[in-house]
């Protein structure tokens, strides 16, 4: 069985505009209902936190929902959506990584860079993320806990 998120959240900056623009109209053919955190115009002058943050805050309101954040590099994107509590978002320029990320780290949110490969590329990242559930592995769930008693305690163990 195939994993299907709830919603897809997604958010960018100028840098990724039309990455986000191609990628919103591939996920609603593809049946997902995508929620667009911005930006709605391109600005050249615009901040990538203003979209990846509340993008990220809505994969964290709405459980069995995944995230998409965009920019240059993904660099930035992905530190500012792993500000957000709850979140654990990964870096991928490859399908393996994007997989990986769901399948050893239960990622919930996707950071891409609109330079980094072509939009069709893009694409299978985000649907190869979109498509893959947590393994459930014990090693991994184990490291999971670990961050998650980090982010909530300042503990390890």
């Amino acid at each position: 069985m195939t994993f299907k998120p709830s919603h897809v959240h997604i958010g960018t900056d100028h840098a990724a505009f039309e990455l986000k623009e191609f990628l919103v109209g591939k996920l609603t053919e593809a049946g997902y209902q995508v929620v667009d955190h911005g930006a709605s115009t391109y600005d050249s002058l615009d901040d990538y936190p203003d979209y990846c943050i509340p993008c990220a805050q809505a994969v964290v309101a709405e459980p069995g929902s995944l995230g998409v954040v965009l920019g240059g590099s993904g660099n930035g994107e992905q530190i500012a959506a792993n500000k957000v509590k709850g979140i654990r978002a990964a870096l991928a320029y490859t399908v393996e990584i994007a997989e990986l990320a769901r399948l050893h780290n239960d990622a919930n949110v996707v950071s891409l860079g609109g330079r980094m490969q072509t939009h069709e590329e893009a694409w299978k990242i985000v649907e190869t993320f979109l498509t893959t559930d947590f393994s459930h592995e014990a090693r991994h769930q184990r490291r999971i806990d670990k961050l998650t008693r980090w982010e909530d305690e300042g503990l390890l163990g």
